[in-house]
């Protein structure tokens, strides 16, 4: 089962660039992204070999937006659980979809911003009561999260650490934040597989042609219970793939 996590930044800008060679390269049996920036009266062309497809809309046009498109049908699925009502008008951030064999967590977590002042709210109340949705989930069954958690982990997952120590995405609270998912268990499955591996990144400006120069951060991730460790087979960033200013990241799983 391969899945594939991509913030497109701009579902419909996407579809013009690189969404069909990545799907013709890679063929994903579940796809999902966030950045979607798409309304529910959308109209989009032909996404894919989808059968089933969730969209998940903010209420304000154009912005935030979450989706699954998947080749396998899930038991359920919810976009309304606690965690988004915590955001008002609503940011379309979350998605819970229940396979057979793992629950699957779309997530495009809220950036601090760049003068920090969404910062209180991301390490207060979304990062802990994320962590407990993981947790009551994990509670019942094995469980992935995938997306844009908007937070480098550790200095190894960006490119200028000591220049961006404090800034939105490398903050000590987000960082602890997103510590806390491994404190409580869950994996880092890409740092897991490539534990030492430099220069790996998810996401860079646009400005000054940082992708060109590689100069990028880590914030786009698959995090699995431990017990999934055993099923998966790769974890990577697909860097080569343009379209938006973040890479595609690919798990495959032997389910």
């Amino acid at each position: 089962m391969r899945l594939i996590s991509w913030n497109v930044n701009g579902l419909r800008s996407v579809l013009q660039k690189s969404y069909r060679s990545l799907l013709e390269s890679y063929h994903p049996d579940v796809l999902c992204l966030q950045e979607t920036k798409v309304g529910p009266r959308t109209e989009l062309p032909d996404l894919g070999p989808f059968p089933y497809r969730y969209l998940h809309c903010a209420d304000r046009p154009g912005y935030s937006g979450t989706a699954v498109l998947s080749k396998f049908p899930p038991a359920a699925y919810d976009c309304a659980t606690a965690l988004d009502g915590l955001l008002e008008p609503r940011e379309g951030r979350l998605q819970l979809l229940d396979f057979d064999a793992f629950y699957l967590v779309n997530v495009y977590v809220p950036n601090a911003r760049a003068e920090l002042d969404r910062l209180p709210f991301r390490c207060d109340r979304w990062d802990p009561e994320f962590l407990t949705l993981l947790r009551n989930l994990q509670e019942k069954k094995s469980a992935v999260a995938c997306g844009d958690f908007n937070v480098a982990h550790g200095p190894i997952d960006l490119a200028r650490p000591d220049k961006n120590r404090g800034c939105a995405g490398f903050t000590d609270g987000e960082r602890a934040g997103f510590g806390a998912y491994l404190e409580a268990g869950f994996v880092d499955v890409f740092r897991a597989l490539h534990p030492n591996r430099t220069g790996a990144y998810s996401w860079w400006s646009y400005r000054s042609g940082a992708r060109e120069r590689n100069v990028g951060w880590r914030i786009d991730y698959f995090l699995a219970s431990p017990e999934l460790m055993g099923a998966v087979r790769r974890c990577e960033i697909l860097a080569e793939v343009g379209g938006s200013d973040h890479g595609p990241v690919l798990l495959d799983l032997q389910i």
